[in-house]
């Protein structure tokens, strides 16, 4: 039985146990694909990640991310929690720029103001989303099909599908068919209204990730990382912009969308709660 460092990181807020945890196993070189996916189907979270050893010169470390039922090339919140942990256990980037190696290839991650960020990477799906898939999506949202203001493809890894309703009291309202939508992972997004709303944020987000074996997730970074560069490509959103996600769920997530040089950043605060060894 080995030994390993173990941290429990919230992230995507600045309040404790109102983000969304991820689990990271710190070293784990020696565990085996078959061990990892175990772990990650025994802690049941959304996300666990394994930092290992990188395997290129051009990345400080690699990770591997297993949702409860596969293992994910890319994820949001679990690549900011891991550089969290990372750091935290004695990380040291070799530039200004932290580079996580991970299935998806490499993604640089900042620190700024306080927060990671994650620049987003080159969405593998995107364009229009076919009108009969379009009308299932409504369907199983249990919303009229005219109610869709808008809808892409945001696949950076996971697979989403995203569509935008008019308020974020719509997109607060919907009651998913989860088994209806089981093979998809679904992203819906609404504007605040500032008079309804407040000034806290600029729109609401909520993600059902039953594909990857999760009905709704509380704050999603590769999710908004994909919606960032659907609504600012096309007009949809300014080039900096704060998401609320995870209000249903009693969480209070807040996701900072940033524009800068091309590039679209992806940042929140991160926190660890629960520090440990993990015997396997």
């Amino acid at each position: 039985m080995a030994e390993f460092q173990f941290q429990q990181v919230d992230v995507f807020s600045s309040e404790p146990t109102k983000g969304n945890p991820v689990a990271v196993v710190v070293g784990a070189d020696a565990l085996t694909t078959e061990q990892m996916a175990a772990f990650a189907n025994w802690t049941n979270l959304s996300e666990t990640t394994f930092l290992l050893r990188s395997t290129t010169p051009d990345a400080d470390y690699k990770v591997r991310i297993f949702t409860p039922q596969t293992e994910l090339p890319f994820a949001g919140h679990p690549t900011l929690g891991s550089c969290h942990a990372w750091l935290a256990t004695g990380g040291q980037p070799r530039g200004d720029t932290i580079i996580q190696e991970c299935g998806l290839g490499l993604v640089p991650v900042r620190s700024q103001n306080g927060c990671l960020a994650f620049a987003a990477p080159t969405l593998q799906r995107s364009g229009s989303v076919e009108p009969f898939l379009l009308r299932r999506v409504a369907d199983g949202l249990k919303i009229s099909f005219s109610s869709i203001r808008a809808a892409a493809w945001t696949d950076n890894g996971p697979g989403w599908l995203s569509i935008m309703l008019g308020s974020r009291k719509e997109v607060l309202a919907l009651e998913p068919d989860y088994a209806a939508l089981s093979d998809l992972s679904i992203g819906v997004i609404g504007p605040w209204d500032t008079l309804q709303d407040g000034k806290q944020a600029q729109f609401e987000v909520r993600a059902f990730a039953m594909s990857c074996g999760v009905n709704e997730d509380p704050v999603t970074g590769s999710l908004n990382a994909g919606l960032a560069q659907w609504l600012i490509g096309s007009g949809l959103a300014p080039e900096h912009y704060i998401a609320s996600q995870g209000t249903r769920l009693g969480r209070a997530g807040r996701v900072h969308v940033d524009q800068e040089d091309g590039k679209i950043w992806i940042g929140g605060v991160t926190n660890t709660l629960v520090t440990g060894v993990l015997r396997l």
